[in-house]
């Protein structure tokens, strides 16, 4: 029997066909992560004249045709490997976890480092084996939230450019 190609193959793909649409209409690019250890997607921005601008924002893509509701209908649960939750609280520039609707054709977006630390508090060491994270259904990937993606790393250069103007180094305690 042949290998074959099973339906988690083919929405993994439309998950990521789905945010690169997004990204291309925001006149952006993205490279597909060959070995994946975390991060499935480099987003790539340019400033309005077509710049290359520095750094990438980490794009984490998941898949699924039975998308899980909260009790409310808010938000959508989401559990998430510690390893993965620690390599991405790691990264200096945002990771965005992506849920991607199958069945609906919807995907949902959280900006990791900005969730654990601003709405979570809890610190690493107490999380176990997985941790649920709560993407809120209001939050759905379209050319505004890519853009909002770019102004999060653009925050980020802002801040380290800050830094080295004022002579602050990294070597530093």
């Amino acid at each position: 029997m042949r290998k074959r190609r099973t339906r988690s193959h083919i929405i993994a793909d439309l998950s990521a066909n789905h945010v690169e649409r997004h990204i291309l209409l925001c006149g952006f690019s993205c490279e597909r992560v060959l070995h994946d250890y975390g991060i499935d997607m480099l987003l790539h921005t340019y400033t309005p004249q077509g710049e290359v601008e520095n750094e990438t924002v980490g794009i984490q893509l998941k898949a699924t045709d039975s998308l899980r509701l909260s009790r409310d209908g808010q938000s959508i649960p989401f559990s998430v490997d510690r390893s993965d939750l620690e390599y991405w609280l790691e990264e200096r520039y945002p990771v965005i976890l992506v849920v991607y609707d199958a069945q609906a054709e919807v995907a949902y977006w959280v900006y990791v480092q900005d969730y654990f630390q601003n709405r979570q508090q809890v610190p690493l060491e107490l999380v176990g084996a997985t941790y649920t994270i709560h993407l809120f259904r209001s939050d759905i990937i379209d050319t505004e939230a890519i853009r909002q993606f770019a102004a999060y790393k653009a925050e980020i250069n802002l801040q380290l450019q800050r830094f080295l103007l004022e002579g602050v180094s990294f070597d530093e305690p």
